[in-house]
C-alpha cells in the first residue's frame, strides 16, 4: 500500500455492542500501524459510548444514518446523499469496510471519497479498486477483520478481545455489590436475553439452571437490558428469593467490571458471551440458530459452547419458523455440567 501519509481514516461498522466488541482486534492492530492518524467510525448512534470507551483506539464517531439493506435502523436511503457527500469533504485517506460481506456496504464505502478503498467482497462480486478480498466465510469473526489488516499490510499481534475499564466503571460496579450484598465469591451471572428471539434458549430453562446453581449455594445475579425485564424477572423469579434482578441496573463498564469479578457466566450467543470472552470469565454458552464456527469465543477451554446443528442451521430468520429444535436440544442438564465443570476447576486452581 504506497498512499503514504496516511493522516484520516475512517472504518464502516453500524452494528451492536457484540459486533463492534468483535472489531476491536482489527481496530487495534490499525492504531498500532497508524498511532498518529485521526480514526473515525462511521457507525450506529449508540457507538458514541463504545468511541468513548476506546479513545485509544477511535477519535470520532460520525453517525451513519442508515440505508435500505441494513436493518439495525430505519431503511431508507433519504439521508444518505448528505452523509455522504460531508464525508467527501473531509479528505480521507482510507475507508474501510468492516461491516460486514460486501455487497451495498462497499458500495457506501466508495461513496466517502477516501484516496483507497478496502473491504470484502460477496462471492459472487466483481472485484473493486483498492484493497479487497474475498469474505472470509471460514474464520471466527475477530480473524475476518484482522484478515482484512493483513491484506492491508498491518500487522496483527493478537486476537483478545478487550473492554477497557475506567474509574467510575469500577466505582459504579462497586457501590452496586454494596448496596446489594452480593457475595463476589459465590457469584453467577445468568442472562437469558438475546436481540433476536430465535436466538433465545427458552426462558424456563435459564429459569431451571438458575434453580439448581442457586440451590448448590451460589448466588445468581440475573443480567439484561430494561427492555429484557420480563426474561430477568421470570429467570430471578425461578431461581429462588436470594436471586438478584440486575435488568437495567448496570452500564457497559459496571457490567464488564460485573462480569469481571463474577465465578461464571451462563448466557445465549449474544453480547454478553463476548462481554465474557474479554473479562477472560468462564462462560457456558448456549447457541441457538448461530454459526458458532463464527461467533463462538476462541477459548474453548474458558467458554463452553453448546449447540444443536439441524439442517436449517445456521439461522437466517428473526423468530424460529419451525420448532426451534435447536435450542430444545439443548437440555438443562447439559447446561448444568458444563457450569458446574467450570466451578469445580476454578476452586480446584484456587487451592493449588
Amino acid at each position: 500500500m504506497s498512499i503514504e501519509p496516511v493522516e484520516r481514516i475512517v472504518i464502516f461498522r453500524a452494528l451492536q455492542l457484540g459486533d463492534m466488541l468483535c472489531a476491536v482486534p482489527a481496530l487495534r492492530a490499525l492504531r498500532q500501524a497508524y498511532p498518529k492518524a485521526h480514526i473515525a467510525l462511521a457507525g450506529l448512534p449508540w457507538a458514541v459510548r463504545f468511541v468513548e470507551r476506546y479513545a485509544d483506539l477511535l477519535d470520532e464517531l460520525i453517525v451513519f444514518p442508515g440505508a435500505i439493506g441494513f436493518p439495525e435502523q430505519e431503511e431508507t436511503d433519504a439521508h444518505l446523499p448528505a452523509f455522504l457527500s460531508a464525508l467527501r469533504g473531509r479528505g480521507f485517506d482510507i475507508a474501510i469496510q468492516l461491516h460486514g460481506s460486501g455487497g451495498v456496504a462497499n458500495d457506501i464505502v466508495e461513496g466517502m471519497g477516501a484516496r483507497l478503498n478496502a473491504g470484502f467482497l460477496k462471492p459472487d462480486e466483481s472485484m473493486r479498486e483498492g484493497v479487497f478480498m474475498p469474505w472470509p466465510d471460514d474464520l471466527p469473526e475477530p480473524a475476518r477483520y484482522t484478515a482484512l489488516m493483513e491484506r492491508l499490510g498491518i500487522e496483527v499481534r493478537t486476537l483478545d478481545l478487550e473492554i477497557p475499564l475506567a474509574d467510575e466503571d469500577e466505582r459504579e460496579c462497586d457501590a452496586l455489590v454494596d448496596s446489594l450484598a452480593i457475595d463476589l465469591d459465590k457469584l453467577i451471572l445468568v442472562h437469558p436475553g438475546a436481540q433476536l428471539p430465535s436466538r433465545r434458549w427458552p426462558v424456563e430453562r435459564f429459569g431451571e439452571v438458575a434453580r439448581s446453581l442457586s440451590d448448590a449455594g451460589w448466588q445468581v445475579a440475573v443480567t439484561g437490558s430494561a427492555a429484557e425485564a420480563p426474561l430477568t424477572a421470570r429467570v430471578t423469579r425461578d431461581a429462588g428469593e436470594h436471586a438478584i434482578d440486575l435488568a437495567g441496573r448496570t452500564s457497559l463498564g459496571a457490567l464488564a467490571a460485573l462480569v469481571a469479578k463474577a465465578r461464571l457466566i451462563v448466557c445465549n450467543d449474544t453480547g454478553l458471551s463476548h462481554v465474557a470472552a474479554a473479562m477472560r470469565t468462564p462462560s457456558v454458552v448456549i447457541a441457538s440458530g448461530s454459526d458458532t464456527q463464527r461467533w463462538a469465543p476462541l477459548d474453548r477451554a474458558r467458554h463452553s459452547v453448546l449447540a444443536d446443528w439441524p439442517a436449517c442451521r445456521p439461522c437466517a430468520f428473526r423468530e424460529c419458523p419451525y420448532q426451534h429444535e435447536c435450542a430444545l436440544n439443548v437440555s438443562v442438564q447439559s447446561v448444568l455440567d458444563f457450569a458446574f465443570g467450570h466451578l469445580e476447576e476454578a476452586l480446584l486452581h484456587a487451592q493449588d
